[in-house]
């Protein structure tokens, strides 16, 4: 088994640098290369009470969230688990597994270390949308990483 390169997602949570912990060590083990992608969401706008289209700043948000992840992106690539490791930045637009699924495919990537989790924090949602999804119809394996159970204190 040759494992080349690495896709890994993310969306900067604490979910995803376990995902970026396995495949940071992946990458050691076998010499892979990692393409760290972030996927932009495509906004659309909300229908308010009135069956009017609200009017928000869909422009400005999208370039905020580009901004920030021109920013978050180098940081994670320039991390310390990242150093001496080749690290492709890309940033991609429209809906986060279809876009995981298909920068996979294109890049011929050996496997997706993906977190089963992210930033909504909604559980089994999340992982049925995103995590699910790219299982579902990723071309490559996919190694999905759940972050340490935290006990609570009683």
């Amino acid at each position: 088994m040759q494992i080349r390169s690495i896709l890994l997602p993310t969306d900067f949570s604490e979910c995803g640098n376990y995902a970026l912990s396995y495949a940071t060590s992946l990458a050691r083990t076998f010499g892979s290369s990692i393409i760290c992608v972030h996927v932009i969401e495509t906004m659309v706008p909300t229908v308010g009470y009135s069956g009017m289209t609200e009017p928000l700043p869909i422009a400005d948000i999208t370039e905020q969230l580009e901004d920030s992840a021109e920013r978050e992106l180098p940081r994670l690539a320039e991390c310390d688990e990242c150093a001496g490791l080749e690290v492709e930045e890309l940033i991609v637009h429209g809906e986060a597994a279809s876009e995981i699924v298909r920068v996979a495919k294109e890049r011929e990537v050996d496997l997706v270390v993906i977190s089963s989790h992210g930033r909504t924090g909604l559980g089994r949602i999340l992982f049925g949308s995103t995590a699910e999804a790219v299982v579902r119809h990723a071309s490559s394996p996919v190694l999905v990483v759940k972050p340490p159970q935290v006990e609570e204190a009683t």
